[in-house]
């Protein structure tokens, strides 16, 4: 059995991204809470050469509408780095999901087995099909640093588990 690359990217970024927005939607509620600002959350990082939440919550939605984009072979979308609340953040998560589940599925599918370059840094950029793309470039990402907001939300004591990760 074949599952297409679209199936994949779509399924995995409504469940992640909503459950990122679920997760996102109690930190703030948990900074309410504990009259906090929302700063106190935004900008921790788990290891000082880490990345705060608000990039983490970035860089996972720019994994997958740039994942999107080049597997259809269009232009990279552009989303700017401005959110400074947990609103902004989960309007992020949304709007990333709506430009997943958007794009379309036919240029995907038909260029699962077409090599692209992926700039990997330092003017360098790596060959790989899409199917490789998605599986070993863009889903590793993806889940990362998904895992790594979830990660910085709980050490800092909202209260989330396993399910809050997995369910949107």
């Amino acid at each position: 059995m074949t599952v297409a690359i679209s199936a994949l990217l779509k399924g995995s970024t409504a469940q992640t991204l909503g459950a990122l927005g679920n997760i996102l939607k109690k930190g703030a509620d948990h900074a309410a809470a504990a009259k906090l600002p929302e700063e106190v959350f935004l900008n921790f990082r788990l290891f000082p050469d880490m990345f705060p939440l608000t990039r983490q919550v970035q860089i996972t939605t720019d994994q997958v509408t740039r994942g999107a984009a080049r597997l259809a072979g269009v232009d990279l979308p552009a989303f700017p780095d401005v959110e400074t609340t947990f609103a902004q953040l989960i309007e992020r998560t949304q709007k990333a999901n709506a430009y997943v589940q958007n794009a379309s599925s036919e240029a995907m599918d038909k260029r699962a087995d077409t090599t692209i370059n992926i700039p990997i840094g330092g003017g360098q950029e790596m060959p790989m099909t899409c199917t490789v793309y998605l599986s070993s470039f863009v889903f590793p990402n993806f889940y990362f640093h998904a895992a790594t907001a979830y990660n910085i939300l709980r050490h800092n004591g909202v209260a989330l588990g396993k399910r809050d990760f997995l369910r949107p």
